[in-house]
């Protein structure tokens, strides 16, 4: 073995303090099961030929690729292990999925986007799953769409796995951030980032500049000065970076500082945003915060928010702390 601490090696210590239950770890490494399937799949899309797009779109009206479809299944199948699990929130399903026909206080609610960035699979760029899980703290009488909608804060476990060059899981159950890789080989994640946390500042800013023509006076504002460089407000050159895919931008993130913004914005103010709330924003938001940083939306944080609909769109800033309060002190100024 290499000496880094395996997943399961991990999860069992944080058990032993507390910090998660028996049935949290078996759902943990059912989780990390499905991501290693998935990055399996990724990998030999071109051979398989699952790299193309299906006849159907998903309930964001979105065309799904074929692989959208295998990685939902793959969760689908590994979470339903869990017997806590009581239902499944998919970003490519419509309806939520109950496994229990009487969810208890104690079951868990899994939200998860499967395959995030798709539309980078083509071009042989990053992709990535999006986990969270939040714990029942009262039974559910009616099972409806409206009985998952929690807040963010509720959180009890969230995490990501990326697919690149290796195969990374980043995780978080309230108790700081730590980042695991997948060794080729013997098909463990083991633990290669510990305590990962975010510095106080950064040079570093992510958005999509093609929708600068339709962003608020607060975003333009923030991108300007950033932009504008040691001779500009901020005193400072920045690097701007986009990949298209919300699991690489945070990652890159949490590895070297930086802020990610997707605003509403008058293309999407209508939807609410682009991404969604309780399989994007909160899980992303609960792992920057763990690390140091914060995740708000322009007029408050994202993990107090309380949702609306199980697909519900927001307005996303996360990152660095400092940018991300700059960003919201620009919004006050604005009012």
């Amino acid at each position: 073995m290499s000496g880094h601490q395996t997943l399961r090696q991990f999860l069992l210590a944080e058990h032993k303090q507390g910090k998660m239950s028996q049935d949290m770890v078996l759902l943990m490494e059912d989780i990390a099961t499905s991501c290693r399937i998935i990055a399996h799949k990724v990998r030999n899309g071109a051979f398989l030929d699952i790299l193309g797009a299906t006849e159907t779109s998903n309930v964001q009206g979105e065309t799904q690729k074929q692989l959208d479809v295998i990685a939902d299944e793959v969760f689908q199948e590994h979470c339903a292990n869990c017997s806590r699990v009581a239902a499944l929130v998919s970003e490519e399903i419509d309806e939520v999925i109950w496994l229990k026909d009487a969810p208890k206080a104690g079951d868990y609610l899994v939200y998860y986007d499967p395959l995030d960035g798709s539309s980078n699979l083509n071009v042989n760029l990053s992709v990535g799953s999006i986990f969270s899980v939040v714990e029942l703290q009262e039974d559910i009488t009616e099972k409806s769409n409206e009985a998952v909608l929690i807040k963010g804060a509720k959180q009890i476990c969230a995490g990501y796995s990326l697919y690149g060059p290796s195969t990374s899981l980043v995780l978080t159950t309230g108790h700081g951030v730590n980042g695991f890789t997948h060794k080729i080989g013997n098909g463990e994640f083991l633990l290669t980032f510990p305590d990962m946390r975010l510095g106080a500042e950064t040079q570093e800013f992510a958005i999509n500049a093609s929708r600068a023509r339709k962003w608020d006076p607060v975003i333009t504002r923030y991108v300007e000065e950033c932009l504008d460089g040691k001779d500009g407000p901020r005193g400072k050159t920045f690097n701007m970076r986009w990949v298209a895919s919300m699991v690489a931008e945070v990652h890159r993130i949490l590895m070297r500082g930086g802020v990610f913004l997707y605003p509403k914005d008058a293309g999407n103010a209508a939807a609410g945003g682009k991404l969604r709330l309780l399989y994007e924003a909160n899980p992303m938001g609960f792992i920057m915060e763990q690390a140091g940083g914060k995740a708000s939306t322009g007029h408050g944080r994202i993990l107090d928010v309380q949702p609306t609909g199980h697909h519900q769109r927001i307005s996303v800033i996360l990152g660095t702390a400092a940018e991300v309060d700059l960003i919201d002190s620009y919004y006050r100024d604005a009012q």
